[in-house]
């Protein structure tokens, strides 16, 4: 024999399940928010950092000869102001994607060994469905890196 609870009982309950299926839809809403943003913010990471890579390759093909003889093989020779040059002109050239804002060269752009182009990038990323909290964006610096190497 199954027990029955008293209509009574069956009435108070009525309407719960529904406040706790709106708890875990505004939840599912949440958390979808927050990935949103997060690969919003990741992606603009890669993009800036693809624009200093592609800097910084640019910056490693300006090196000069450097020694040289007879007995020793030439190597190859950058600098501080032929990278940062070539930097800033590869920037002119390529297209700033639209998720970047105030995108620019910053402190760190050099060849600091003479052989290695290094090029560091600041920009603004704004993440997606957050715009409101944070209208001034996120800072992001990156440093792109590459090496001029002379092949005989």
């Amino acid at each position: 024999m199954i027990k029955r609870r008293p209509p009574e009982k069956e009435r108070q309950e009525d309407g719960h399940i529904m406040i706790l299926l709106i708890g875990f839809v505004l939840l599912a809403l949440l958390l979808t928010t927050v990935v949103a943003a997060a690969s919003s913010l990741y992606l603009g990471h890669k993009r800036l950092l693809s624009l200093a890579d592609g800097a910084a390759l640019a910056a490693a093909d300006t090196f000069v000869l450097n020694g040289g003889s007879t007995s020793t093989a030439p190597g190859t020779l950058l600098t501080d102001h032929g990278v940062t040059s070539a930097a800033v002109a590869y920037l002119a050239e390529v297209e700033t994607p639209k998720s970047l804002d105030g995108v620019q060269l910053t402190e760190g752009t050099g060849a600091a060994d003479g052989r290695t182009a290094q090029v560091t990038l600041t920009g603004v990323v704004h993440p997606i469905f957050i715009n409101f909290l944070i209208p001034e964006g996120i800072t992001i610096t990156v440093t792109g890196t590459a090496r001029a190497q002379l092949v005989l």
